[in-house]
């Protein structure tokens, strides 16, 4: 066997995963259901970071956490690093200079790469957990055109208050109602909508939904971090036995 190198503690998985502390259920999709990926993650909890003080406050008044939580992924043996709301695309830079691997911090940073795949006088249209407290920063620092749709579940009956209250017991059945409902007002109010991006990663479970009653093309973290774990792991193909191999 060829010479082996080392400097990790655990190997065969690359993307760390910052997650907010939380108590909520976390059904198969969501980021922080280990099953939702078909590649092993690493996580950290970031305690005292919670969707409240995230997503309605600033996250930058928890950076220092977000940064060690961040160095311990990456001494553990993660090669890149993730976070599991998209509100934490205020922190992209702080962490990309800090923690020296890859940083995804939010799904918006999906929008550019989006809009640029579509046709001519179609729009990629931003669905979030809090349309109030989505600001001009959070797009400017995720790279997304201020100009672009941005339409909330805030007024939903079950989805954006479970998930920012932190409750014990969800009604997922009504936070999927709560998503097609969204789906329904982007249709109506962005005739030229060609694509949705989700901002919120627990959103993922209903990203299939919203695909079948909008008929558009559906982004979320899900579809970003299978894109940056390729890079971070790219697949091996053997030309021997035409086999892939990892």
């Amino acid at each position: 066997m060829s010479v082996q190198t080392g400097g990790k503690t655990v190997f065969g998985a690359t993307v760390g995963i910052l997650m907010l502390e939380t108590r909520f259920p976390r059904i198969p999709g969501d980021m922080g259901n280990a099953m939702t990926w078909p590649f092993p993650v690493h996580y950290r909890v970031v305690r005292g970071a919670s969707p409240d003080k995230v997503v309605r406050g600033d996250p930058r008044a928890l950076l220092d956490a977000f940064i060690d939580a961040g160095r311990d992924l990456v001494a553990m043996g993660a090669d890149g690093i993730t976070t599991n709301c998209g509100f934490l695309a205020l922190v992209q830079n702080e962490l990309r200079e800090a923690l020296g691997v890859p940083v995804a911090t939010s799904s918006l940073m999906q929008v550019p790469m989006v809009q640029a795949l579509l046709p001519p006088g179609k729009r990629t249209v931003i669905l979030t957990i809090s349309k109030a407290t989505l600001t001009d920063a959070h797009l400017t620092a995720a790279g997304v055109p201020l100009d672009t749709p941005v339409y909330g579940t805030d007024a939903g009956k079950a989805f954006t208050r479970g998930i920012l209250g932190d409750a014990l017991e969800i009604d997922f059945a009504a936070c999927r109602q709560d998503m097609l409902d969204a789906a329904d007002e982007i249709v109506a109010g962005e005739p030229d909508a060609g694509a949705i991006v989700l901002e919120c990663t627990n959103m993922v479970p209903y990203a299939a939904d919203i695909r079948k009653r909008t008929g558009l093309p559906v982004y979320s973290i899900h579809s970003m971090i299978q894109w940056f774990q390729a890079g971070l792991m790219p697949r091996r193909f053997d030309p021997e036995l035409g086999d892939p191999r990892f």
